[in-house]
């Protein structure tokens, strides 16, 4: 008997319905006409022990007894899923082959490892084990996964470092939640300070750029303009480029502060003349982006449609499991295997036929077009997130769904759309001494890019006068035919007074965009250096529920689009080290987990140097000040169980 185990019974259906009819439905589990079953998980259905379970003293908090690092780890049944977790019992001694149908990533290799290693299979039949890899819960999908298994210990290194994750998590958070809750106490903050591996560094973002925008201080600044006319008598602009000279006038980002040295190059460039001393012009090509990863739908649907990541997970697991429209959603690659693009005729047909906005896209998309979306050696467990085979006509999409959908399948027909094709003009101007610059895109074809004209600003939302207004005059202004060394005249200067604006408050896509792309927040160079384009704090597919669980906890919150820290939040940021709150750490950990499912680091590079740290930490917590906690009253016990490893992340 064959025995397939899923990661959640909607995937269990699904390949089910692409085995041996007839069929029974039992507890649990699906028997196939053949006599082989499928069954399934029901999420994690095992989880890290509790500190208690290793030792009954540790259900008290005290300081004696950190850091807890169990020598054996354990992990215990969920009570909610121990009936499943017996049916798969009875199915595992019964099985003569069992087939791996975790979801295709780093927890789904963990999730079912970890259940074959706690009902004890035998190593022999584990060593046969196959991985079926299903990211589209269509039939014809599932049917082609089915004839490429592959064996299951080539994805062993993706499950040790889901292994590490998890047991980094329990470490991080239970020893540092229960050392800082209890130095806490003893400054009148009776309540839980929680503190997790990934949470803390993220809410550490947040209160450091509200104390940036807090103690900023606006300075004025100053540009000149040149306004000038060709010989064919054509008007444009160029922004004068501050010699060396003006250095002591301006600050670290090059700008000049000095409003007398603006106002007298306006001076000096009035009605004189001036010379192009050099054009360079260029014609170039931009691909179209790439398909999502579901950090950048996240980002992309937080800045068009204002909706939260966790709503946008929950809506993309609907579209996924329920409705069967798009592919495996929790992915964190923008790229396809070469072998999908034999499908994009069928579903750009599909889309042509839907009854929808994008059903036009898909009738000027050519299907034989391959992008650079197709690339074998980018895909890892799973691919970027595009639509399958299955039409939405006849679904009921709530709102939510229609635009989350509209986003994918918008993105994915860009791949079988021309490059977007555009002359960029660079014009070098002399006038009195002084260097002018002009830059202007002027577009050919626009290729893709017609697809996202909806999405674009409209120019009403400009305000005029404001540095919005100024950039894009400059950058969408037309430039005249100039050659080198031709005379034009300099009509007049104009001054441009501006003022330096504070950093933004995070949003929900510009802290899911922080989040993906940490290293630009990584103080330590060596560290940038490790960071690869794709590491980050946290994985896809707890991203938004790390955002959501500071939320819950109240450490942050809303006003319109903006995300402030509370004042709890601020005040744990302040009373933790500043190790804790920095993402240098957690960035380089997961720069280390990477390298563990790639076979580049071990399991123990990951575990060793993260045990001294959290003992080095827990020390620190005897030395720091809480003072400026609020003074909370907390009825009750506290409890080690609220803070599972799943809610440290």
């Amino acid at each position: 008997m064959k025995l397939y185990i899923a990661e959640k019974p909607s995937l269990g259906r699904a390949i089910a319905a692409a085995l041996p009819k007839p069929q029974k439905n039992h507890q649990g589990y699906i028997e196939l006409g053949n006599g082989d079953v499928v069954s399934w998980c029901i999420g994690h259905i095992l989880e890290q022990a509790k500190p208690e379970n290793y030792d009954p003293a540790f259900k008290k908090w005290q300081m004696a007894h950190l850091p807890i690092v169990p020598e054996q780890w354990q992990l215990k049944p969920k009570t909610q899923t121990r009936a499943q977790l017996t049916v798969l019992r009875k199915l595992v001694k019964q099985a003569d082959e069992i087939i791996h149908a975790g979801d295709p990533d780093r927890e789904g290799q963990l999730l079912v490892d970890e259940v074959i290693d706690f009902l004890k299979v035998p190593a022999k039949k584990k060593q046969n084990i196959k991985r079926l890899l299903v990211s589209d819960l269509n039939l014809p999908a599932v049917q082609r996964s089915l004839a490429n298994m592959q064996s299951n210990q080539l994805f062993m290194p993706l499950s040790i470092s889901a292994l590490a994750r998890s047991r980094a998590d329990w470490l991080y958070g239970i020893n540092l939640t229960r050392a800082y809750t209890i130095q806490g106490q003893k400054a009148g903050f009776n309540s839980v300070l929680s503190v997790g591996r990934v949470q803390t560094p993220l809410l550490g973002l947040v209160v450091r750029r509200q104390q940036e925008i807090d103690n900023f201080v606006a300075k004025d600044f100053y540009d000149v303009h040149a306004h000038l006319t060709s010989n064919t008598q054509e008007y444009f602009i160029a922004k004068w480029q501050p010699s060396a000279a003006c250095q002591p006038h301006m600050d670290e980002e090059g700008r000049v502060l000095n409003r007398a040295l603006a106002e007298n190059v306006v001076r000096r460039i009035e009605n004189q003349p001036a010379v192009i001393s050099s054009v360079n012009e260029q014609q170039k090509k931009q691909a179209a982006p790439l398909p999502y990863s579901l950090s950048a739908l996240q980002i992309d649907a937080a800045k068009i449609y204002s909706l939260n990541a966790k709503l946008v997970l929950d809506v993309c697991q609907a579209l996924y499991e329920k409705h069967k429209l798009i592919t495996y959603p929790r992915s964190d690659c923008r790229y396809l295997p070469k072998e999908h693009h034999g499908q994009a005729k069928g579903i750009i047909a599909m889309l042509v036929s839907a009854d929808d906005s994008y059903s036009s896209f898909a009738q000027g998309a050519n299907s034989s077009l391959k992008s650079k979306a197709w690339n074998n050696a980018k895909v890892t467990a799973h691919h970027a997130i595009i639509p399958t085979e299955k039409s939405p006509s006849k679904l009921s999409l709530n709102p939510f769904e229609k635009k989350i959908y509209f986003l994918i399948v918008r993105q994915y027909l860009a791949q079988f759309y021309p490059v977007y094709q555009y002359n960029q003009t660079r014009v070098e101007v002399l006038i009195a001494g002084g260097k002018f610059l002009a830059n202007a895109k002027t577009p050919i074809a626009q290729g893709w890019k017609v697809l996202f004209q909806r999405a674009k600003k409209k120019p009403e939302t400009v305000k005029q006068g404001s540095d919005d207004d100024v950039e894009q005059q400059l950058a969408h202004q037309l430039l005249p035919k100039l050659v080198e060394g031709e005379k034009i005249l300099s009509r007049h200067g104009e001054l441009i007074s501006r003022i330096t604006q504070a950093p933004k408050h995070f949003t929900d896509a510009s802290l899911l965009s922080a989040m993906t792309g940490i290293a630009r927040f990584v103080s330590d160079h060596e560290i940038k250096k490790l960071l690869k384009e794709n590491d980050g704090l946290g994985t896809e597919a707890t991203r938004a529920g790390i955002i959501d669980l500071l939320f819950k906890r109240d450490y942050l919150q809303r006003q319109g689009k903006n995300i402030h820290a509370t004042v709890v939040g601020t005040s744990l940021i302040k009373a933790l080290p500043v190790a804790a709150t920095m993402p240098d750490m957690t960035a380089h950990w997961e720069a280390t987990l990477t390298n563990i499912s790639e076979k580049k680091n071990r399991y123990q590079d990951l575990i060793n140097p993260l045990t001294a740290t959290i003992a080095q930490m827990i020390a620190q917590s005897e030395q720091q000040s809480f003072a400026q906690l609020p003074k909370v009253a907390f009825k009750g016990k506290i409890k080690a169980k609220k803070y599972s490893a799943r809610k440290k992340a």
